[in-house]
């Protein structure tokens, strides 16, 4: 079996991918930790970079797809190929960093390659506001992220919106984090372990 969670930079889905590991058993697979060979040059020039940071990352996201596929362990993986596409690559062309003939070429290339792989059994998309973003993201102290503009979270946002409920065919559960606190607070852990039970094992799936 395979589970991706996905959600907003601060939304928890490192934190929730670790804890659901742990609790179930499963196999947790976070993002490669390989340096991009092109992210120096990105951040000097990004409109001349973007095209090839992106493929590199697809290329990376593909690999593990594979691997995942290949596997007779239950995985649970810390963002998928699919929003790795559909909200980081997208935001990189809405702010003007990829043409749209590099965009097209991207895309055709990331169409052939989830022909021949399976969505994810279910992915669990974390829903949090902006406010509830900005709060974690303060609260875990990470320097580089401190100066993460408001705007920027507020367009991946829409992209992840526009990602789960427009663009993705698979099967999702959203879970509302905004009044959660499930890393400290045992009944709300567990109100999401019932969620994905009833949704995976119940016999009235949601």
């Amino acid at each position: 079996m395979y589970i991706a969670i996905a959600g907003n930079i601060g939304s928890g889905k490192t934190t929730l991918t670790r804890m659901l590991a742990q609790h179930y058993g499963w196999t947790p697979r976070f993002e490669p930790v390989d340096i991009n060979p092109y992210l120096e040059d990105y951040y000097k020039d990004m409109s001349r970079w973007s095209f090839n940071l992106e493929v590199y990352f697809l290329k990376q996201r593909f690999r593990d797809l594979l691997e995942i596929a290949s596997s007779p362990l239950t995985i649970i993986q810390d963002r998928s190929i699919y929003e790795g596409v559909y909200v980081f690559t997208a935001n990189n062309r809405s702010m003007g960093n990829l043409s749209d003939r590099d965009f097209d070429t991207y895309m055709e290339l990331f169409e052939q390659m989830t022909e021949i792989v399976r969505y994810p059994d279910l992915m669990i998309y974390l829903r949090s506001s902006v406010p509830h973003l900005v709060q974690n993201i303060q609260k875990r102290g990470r320097d580089y992220e401190q100066t993460i503009p408001i705007d920027y979270l507020q367009g991946l946002n829409k992209l992840y919106e526009e990602f789960i409920y427009k663009k993705y065919r698979g099967r999702v559960l959203t879970i509302d984090v905004n009044d959660l606190d499930f890393q400290h607070q045992t009944a709300d852990f567990a109100s999401i372990i019932d969620r994905i039970d009833t949704t995976l094992f119940g016999l009235f799936p949601e």
